[in-house]
């Protein structure tokens, strides 16, 4: 665990090529941080850096803000291949609103340093996608002094999984049509729930005495639990792979009103207008994807351009045959986003994508996603592009905290190496 206590100091980090993210790049400029927050930016000429602070030369540099990853499961699974240290989703049934990841979480995981350690500072970590509703997702910080104050959101959006991965073998539902009638079933009933409960909380406020006998429905911790979503309150992830899909699982959204972001979507180059006219953001991954029979090549590889294009807001997804967020590709995050600039996204908007999209998506964009004065001080200083795989990371800062650049790799390293 990393204490993340804001230092009561002034640190400045100076002379270094700062990716604002907001405002442009500032080729040589001087970022000034105070308790846990950015106090100011700007070119080195207009920002004066006061006495006694602790100075962080950045020269030959590069400073941009902590990346935000939109999916993973940190925290919930260690060793893939040992199921007893796995939480990654309740099986015993397919719709559990009412789970939460933060019930499971282990903080002290040996995955979150090494995501950290390609600037990583942020995460939302779910439950994997092998039921149709497996649980709330939450908004986790990767350095804190207990797990308590590394969970920054504890529900802060639910998943709802469509397609191939929730079927299931033998048992109820093992079609496409089963995961919507279940799907559907549970947001009615949840519906009948929370307009019962208003009802009987209405009528137990009425003046008039004879209104007052109205039993509220018994307690319900699946049907409580979909409450803010049915209000529109908090998003739901709508998960799918392909196009037909897709469109079946927006439709059932729709007919609650739901307010929906959309995840995966790998396969649905047919679609693409159709995304764009719904004007909901899309959560795009796993981009190391081989294409289907009927794809081009790079059918995977082009789309967060070709969304983009079409002026839907796209935040990537780390993945690879781990899964498009699992905790073992995490660190493949900025790399992600290179692929696509590789394959025609517009570099602002690939930087964009891991770090003010999912800001704005997530409801932080007044803390995270930019070096902006006020926010949160999560920042990073690496020795090239964020997006280069040749880029190594040498300093992240969380809370305004410098963390430790320390891995079990690194530490394995220094052990085995050879001596000089």
């Amino acid at each position: 665990m990393v204490d993340t206590t804001p230092p009561t100091g002034i640190t400045a980090i100076i002379h270094g090529k700062l990716l604002t993210v907001t405002h442009g790049t500032l080729e040589d400029g001087t970022l000034l941080l105070q308790s846990g927050k950015i106090l100011a930016v700007g070119p080195a000429a207009s920002v004066k850096v006061p006495t006694g602070a602790t100075i962080v030369d950045a020269h030959g540099l590069t400073v941009y803000p902590g990346l935000i990853a939109s999916e993973s499961t940190l925290g919930l699974s260690e060793i893939a291949s040992d199921d007893v240290n796995n939480d990654l989703v309740e099986t015993s049934e397919e719709i559990f609103p009412n789970m939460h990841v933060y019930d499971a979480f282990h903080a002290e995981t040996e995955h979150i340093p090494i995501a950290r350690f390609n600037g990583i500072t942020n995460a939302i970590v779910a439950p994997i996608d092998t039921d149709t509703m497996p649980g709330q997702s939450m908004f986790i910080q990767l350095a804190g002094r207990d797990r308590d104050a590394m969970i920054l959101t504890k529900d802060i959006a639910l998943p709802m999984n469509f397609g191939a991965n929730p079927k299931r073998k033998d048992k109820f539902p093992s079609t496409r049509m089963g995961e919507i009638t279940q799907l559907r079933q549970a947001l009615i009933d949840a519906t009948e729930y929370m307009q019962n409960k208003d009802a009987a909380a209405k009528k137990s406020g009425a003046k008039d005495s004879k209104d007052k006998k109205s039993d509220p429905p018994k307690f319900d911790l699946k049907n409580e639990a979909l409450i803010p979503y049915l209000k529109g309150q908090k998003p739901v992830i709508v998960t799918a792979d392909e196009g037909h899909d897709i469109e079946v699982a927006y439709a059932l959204a729709q007919e609650f009103h739901l307010k929906i972001v959309l995840a995966h979507v790998t396969h649905s180059q047919e679609i693409l207008d159709k995304i764009a006219a719904w004007h909901v953001p899309v959560m795009f991954g796993p981009i190391y994807e081989f294409p289907h029979a009927n794809e081009r090549f790079d059918a995977v590889y082009t789309l967060p351009a070709e969304l983009t294009k079409r002026g839907v807001k796209v935040t990537l997804l780390p993945g690879d045959s781990g899964g498009a967020g699992s905790a073992q590709s995490l660190r493949n995050l900025p790399y992600v986003a290179g692929m696509a600039v590789a394959y025609g996204m517009p570099y602002d908007d690939a930087l964009k994508s891991i770090t003010l999209y999912p800001a704005e998506i997530w409801g932080m964009a007044d803390k995270l996603g930019s070096l902006d004065v006020g926010k949160t001080a999560n920042i990073v200083i690496a020795n090239g592009d964020p997006l280069d795989v040749r880029t190594d990371v040498k300093q992240v800062f969380i809370d305004g905290v410098s963390i430790p650049m320390e891995t079990r790799q690194t530490r394995l390293r220094d052990e085995y190496m050879p001596k000089k």
